[in-house]
C-alpha cells in the first residue's frame, strides 16, 4: 500500500512522454544539439583557470612486442593522473591511436596485460580481455589512464584496507554531490584531459583517435565522445542499455548515476549523438547487469539514428555468449578498419 514503486514508474513514463514530445517539437537536428548542450552542462566543472598538463615520464620498459611507458599529467584541482603508453614497436609513421578506459577492477593494469603488482599477466584473460594489450598488438597506440577511484587513484583508506579490485566510488561520489558535481562529471572531464595528452604524443596520428570502454569506462567513453568529436571512432563494450533496462533495474555503482539525465534523455539518445561517426557496440548476452533486452532496444534506436543519417554503416554491433566481460573478437577487427583506413 506504501511502497512507492508505481510512483517511480509513473515518473519514468511521464519524463519519457515529455522528452518524446519535445523531440517531435523541436525536429532532430535541434533536438540533437539541444541535447549535447544539456549533457554537457551536466558534466560541467567549475574551475577556477584551465591546468597545463604537465605530463612527466615515469617509467618505461620494451617487451617482447610493443614499448610500455608510463607517465602522469595534470587535469583539474591539482589531481595527476598516472597513465600508461603503449606503442607498437618499430613505428615509423604517425598511428591511429585509442584511449582505453577500464571498468570497475584493479585499474590500468588490468586491461595493460599485468597483475595488480605490475607484473606481467599470465594465463587466461580475466573479464576485461587486456583490451589495451590486444589494441596495441594491431597497430594503435593506447592510452590507459588510471580512472579516479581505481588502482592507485583510491583514496588512502580503501588502499590501506589492503583489498584487491575495490574501488573509492561511493566515497568520491558522495562528496563530490556535496559541491554539486557527479563522479561522471569528473570522469569525463580527466578524458578530455587525456585525449589532450595523446594527441600530442610522439608517433601518434591527432586526426585518427577511437575510444574504447568496457562497463564504467563505457559511460566515460560514450560521453566523451558524445562531447569531443576529436573521437573519431568509439567501442562500446558491455554499457550501451537503456538507463530503465539496466541501473534503474538492477543495483549499480554509484558512479553510474547522472542527476537529472532523465529529465531530457534515456541513454540511446545519449549514444545517438557520437552519429554519424562510427561507432560499435558489444554485449553479452548473459550479461546479468546490462542485459541484452535493452541493450536491443539501444541498438534498435541506433540504428534509426544512423540510418537517418545515412551512415547505416557506420554503426556495428556484436552480442556474444558471455556475460558481462569484454569480447573483442569482432570490436578489435572494426576498430582498426574505422582508423587504420
Amino acid at each position: 500500500m506504501w511502497q512507492p514503486d508505481t510512483s517511480l514508474e509513473q515518473l519514468y513514463e511521464v519524463h519519457e512522454h515529455r522528452r518524446r514530445e519535445r523531440r517531435q517539437k523541436m525536429g532532430e537536428s535541434a533536438y540533437s544539439s539541444w541535447l549535447k548542450d544539456r549533457l554537457a552542462a551536466s558534466l560541467r566543472m567549475e574551475v577556477e583557470e584551465e591546468e597545463a598538463l604537465r605530463p612527466l615520464p615515469l617509467e618505461s620498459a620494451e617487451l617482447e612486442d610493443h614499448i610500455r611507458e608510463r607517465v602522469e599529467f595534470s587535469t583539474v584541482w591539482g589531481l595527476r593522473v598516472p597513465a600508461y603508453v603503449l606503442k607498437p614497436k618499430g613505428l615509423t609513421v604517425p598511428a591511429p591511436a585509442v584511449l582505453a578506459i577500464h571498468g570497475h577492477g584493479y585499474g590500468s593494469r588490468q586491461i595493460a596485460g599485468m597483475n595488480p603488482d605490475g607484473s606481467p599477466h599470465t594465463g587466461p584473460h580475466d573479464l576485461h580481455g587486456n583490451y589495451a594489450l590486444e589494441l596495441v598488438r594491431r597497430g594503435f597506440v593506447v592510452l590507459v589512464p588510471e580512472v579516479i577511484g581505481f588502482g592507485d587513484r583510491r583514496l588512502a583508506a580503501d588502499q590501506q584496507a589492503g583489498k584487491i579490485g575495490n574501488s573509492s566510488c561511493q566515497t568520491l561520489a558522495s562528496h563530490l554531490a556535496m559541491y554539486g558535481v557527479s563522479l561522471a562529471a569528473l570522469r569525463v572531464t580527466e578524458a578530455v584531459k587525456a585525449i589532450d595528452l595523446l594527441a600530442m604524443l610522439e608517433g601518434v596520428d591527432p586526426t585518427r583517435i577511437g575510444c574504447f570502454g568496457f562497463s564504467g569506462g563505457g559511460l566515460i567513453a560514450a560521453y566523451t565522445a558524445a562531447l569531443d568529436e576529436r573521437i573519431r571512432a568509439t567501442v562500446l563494450c558491455a554499457f550501451a542499455n537503456t538507463f530503465k533496462d539496466s541501473i534503474m533495474h538492477v543495483p549499480h555503482c554509484i558512479d553510474n548515476y547522472l542527476p537529472g539525465v532523465l529529465t531530457y534523455a534515456e541513454l540511446p539518445e545519449l549514444l545517438g549523438l557520437l552519429a554519424p561517426r562510427p561507432l560499435f557496440i558489444a554485449s553479452g548476452e548473459d550479461d546479468p547487469i546490462f542485459p541484452a533486452e535493452g541493450v536491443r532496444k539501444a541498438l534498435a534506436f541506433l540504428e534509426e539514428r544512423y540510418a537517418a543519417l545515412g551512415a547505416s554503416g557506420s554503426l556495428g554491433s556484436h552480442l556474444y555468449a558471455g556475460g558481462h566481460e569484454v569480447n573483442g573478437s569482432q570490436a578489435y577487427s572494426w576498430l582498426a578498419g574505422a582508423l587504420h583506413g
